[in-house]
């Protein structure tokens, strides 16, 4: 699986951003995708997950109320909507496809294959 990270950039604080994550000739049926980010000098953490067959979406605490992941069975990627977003937003984003449980999707050990990775940059 090929995942494709877009539509990071700069954005003020309070701003919205709304991230992609395609695939290339492949669907996601069966597939967990999940959001993880990494800043400057910190480990990779993970934001948010969603089963492309449905079922409980989780957000890390940082987000809730903020992001929204979802599923775009048109384009077949999933999207993370990013609301209100802060300074401390500031990271490179990827998405990542595996066959994650519930008990796995927070955890990048549940996820199998991994895009590039977008940047965005909150400031003003």
């Amino acid at each position: 699986v090929q995942l494709q990270a877009s539509g990071g950039g700069l954005v003020q604080p309070g701003g919205s951003l709304r991230l992609s994550c395609a695939t290339s000739g492949r669907t996601l049926s069966g597939y967990t995708v999940g959001w993880f980010r990494q800043a400057p000098g910190k480990e990779r953490e993970f934001i948010a997950s969603i089963r492309w067959s449905g079922g409980p979406t989780l957000y890390t605490d940082s987000v809730k109320g903020r992001f929204t992941v979802s599923r775009d069975f048109a384009k077949n990627a999933v999207n993370l909507q990013m609301n209100s977003l802060k300074p401390e937003d500031t990271a490179v984003y990827f998405c990542a496809a595996g066959r994650a449980i519930l008990s796995t999707m927070r955890f990048e050990r549940g996820y199998d294959y991994w895009g590039q990775g977008t940047q965005v940059t909150v400031s003003s």
